[in-house]
C-alpha cells in the first residue's frame, strides 16, 4: 500500500472514529460534571488543548465554523469552566468511550496502530498544526486502547489542518468550503440561509481539488511508514471504526 492509497483509505474512519466520542451520551454526563452542555464541552475540550487562548486563535484553529459559533463554544463557555481543565476532561472522556467501544479490537493490533500514529505525529513540525499539536502534548497512555484512539484523534486534526490549509490555497472561504462538503455541515458550522455562497463549476472543481491536495498532504506524512506500518495503520483504523457498530465494553 502506498502512502497516498493509504491517506485515501483512511480519510473517511479517521474522521469518523476521532469525533465519535463527541457527543456521546458518556460525553454529556462528562460535560454536565463540569456544569457545561455538550456542546460547550465540545469547543472547551477541544480548544483546550490550545491551551487558554484568546478567541481569535480558536476561530483560526476551527477555521470552517462561522465566528458566531466559536463565541458561543469558546467565548460564553469559557465564563462557565476552565478550558484546560476542559480539556483534560475531554480526553477521559475519549478514553471513557473507547473503554466502552473497542474491547473487541485485538490489543496488540491497537498498539501498533498507536506506534505508527505516534511517528506520524512526531515527524510533523511543532507550531504548525496548533489542535495537532495540543493532542501531541497529551501525554503517552500506557494503555494500547487509548493510545490508539488518542492518536486517531490527533491524526483527524492533522489531517483536517492540511485541509485548511488546501483549502486556502484553493481560494476557497470556509463557508463556500463548508457547503460544498455538506449542506448538514454547513448549517453544523453555524452558517444561516442567509450565509449561503453562490456555487459555480469552478468553485466545485477548487473543492475537489482542495480533497486531492489534502490526499497528497497527508501521504507525505504517511512516507515516514515502512509498508508493513502503514498496513498495521490502516488494519487498525478500519478495526476501531467497525467497532462503532457493534461496541464492546472492555
Amino acid at each position: 500500500m502506498t502512502p497516498l492509497e493509504l491517506a485515501q483509505r483512511l480519510a473517511r474512519p479517521i474522521g469518523t472514529l476521532g469525533a465519535a466520542f463527541y457527543f456521546d451520551p458518556g460525553t454529556v454526563e462528562a460535560a454536565a460534571a463540569l456544569g457545561i452542555n455538550v456542546y460547550e464541552f465540545y469547543g472547551l475540550g477541544r480548544g483546550g488543548v490550545l491551551g487558554d487562548v484568546d478567541v481569535a486563535t480558536v476561530r483560526d484553529a476551527f477555521y470552517f465554523f462561522h465566528p458566531r459559533t466559536i463565541d458561543l463554544l469558546w467565548r460564553a463557555a469559557r465564563e462557565k469552566a476552565d478550558p484546560v481543565e476542559a480539556a483534560r476532561a475531554h480526553v477521559a472522556a475519549a478514553y471513557a468511550y473507547a473503554d466502552r467501544t473497542f474491547g473487541a479490537v485485538p490489543l496488540d493490533l491497537l498498539a501498533s496502530t498507536a506506534r505508527a500514529t505516534r511517528a506520524v505525529l512526531s515527524a510533523d513540525p511543532l507550531e504548525v498544526h496548533p489542535l495537532a499539536d495540543g493532542y501531541r502534548r497529551v501525554p503517552a497512555p500506557a494503555d494500547p486502547v487509548h493510545d490508539a484512539y488518542l492518536g486517531v484523534i490527533a491524526l483527524r486534526e492533522l489531517r483536517g489542518a492540511v485541509h485548511i490549509e488546501a483549502v486556502v490555497a484553493a481560494g476557497l472561504s470556509p463557508a463556500q468550503a463548508c457547503y460544498l462538503e455538506d449542506v448538514a455541515i454547513f448549517k453544523l458550522h453555524g452558517y444561516r440561509d442567509e450565509d449561503v455562497p453562490a456555487i459555480s463549476p469552478a468553485l466545485e472543481a477548487s473543492k475537489a481539488g482542495a480533497e486531492v491536495a489534502t490526499d497528497a498532504a497527508m501521504a507525505e506524512r504517511f512516507a515516514v511508514l515502512e509498508s508493513a506500518e502503514r498496513e498495521d495503520l490502516a488494519l487498525g483504523v478500519e478495526a476501531m471504526a467497525g467497532a462503532m457498530a457493534s461496541p464492546v465494553p472492555r
